[in-house]
C-alpha cells in the first residue's frame, strides 16, 4: 500500500539488473521506457443536462523500450536481432527485466514484455576527443508489459 509502513527503510537500489531477450542475456548500462497508459475515450450525449463528458479507460498502449549497451570486440548481438527483420516476418521475442538484490542475487522486481521486435538500432557514437566507451542502442516495439514483485 502507498504511504504505508515499509519493511526496507531505503528504495531499492536501480544499478543492478538483468535482460534477458529469449534465451540470451544481453549486459546492458540502461534500460528506459518501462511505461505504459491507457487512452482515455471522452463522451458526452447531447442532451445530457450536465455540461461535462464522462471520461472512460481506453486503450492500452505502451511505451517503446530502449537498451543501451557498450561494444565489446566481436559482440554484434544487437544487430544480429535487427537484421532478421523482414517484411512483415520478425521472430518476436519475450524480454525480462529483472531488479536484482544486491546482496541475495534474486530478482525483486521482473517487468516481462511480450512480443517484442527490434524496430530501431543505433551504433555508438565516435568522437576522438573523449575518452568514453562506445555505446550502442537498441530500441524494441512490443505489445504488453507485465510487472511482478518477488
Amino acid at each position: 500500500m502507498a504511504g504505508g509502513k515499509q519493511e526496507a527503510p531505503w528504495p531499492i537500489p536501480s544499478f543492478h539488473f538483468r535482460v534477458m531477450v529469449g534465451n540470451t542475456e544481453i549486459s546492458c548500462q540502461e534500460v528506459s521506457g518501462l511505461d505504459a497508459e491507457i487512452d482515455v475515450i471522452e463522451y458526452r450525449n447531447g442532451n445530457n443536462p450536465s455540461f461535462s463528458v464522462v471520461k472512460m479507460p481506453g486503450l492500452k498502449k505502451y511505451s517503446d523500450i530502449t537498451m543501451k549497451k557498450g561494444v565489446f570486440k566481436g559482440d554484434q548481438a544487437l544487430y544480429d536481432f535487427f537484421t532478421e527483420i523482414q517484411m512483415n516476418t520478425v521472430e518476436r521475442q519475450t524480454i525480462t527485466i529483472s531488479l536484482i538484490d544486491s546482496d541475495s542475487k534474486t530478482p525483486l522486481f521482473i517487468w516481462t514484455l511480450t512480443n517484442a521486435f527490434p524496430k530501431k538500432v543505433t551504433g555508438a557514437s565516435l568522437n576522438a576527443q573523449t575518452s568514453e566507451a562506445a555505446i550502442e542502442e537498441i530500441v524494441w516495439g512490443h505489445e504488453g508489459l507485465l510487472m511482478e514483485a518477488k
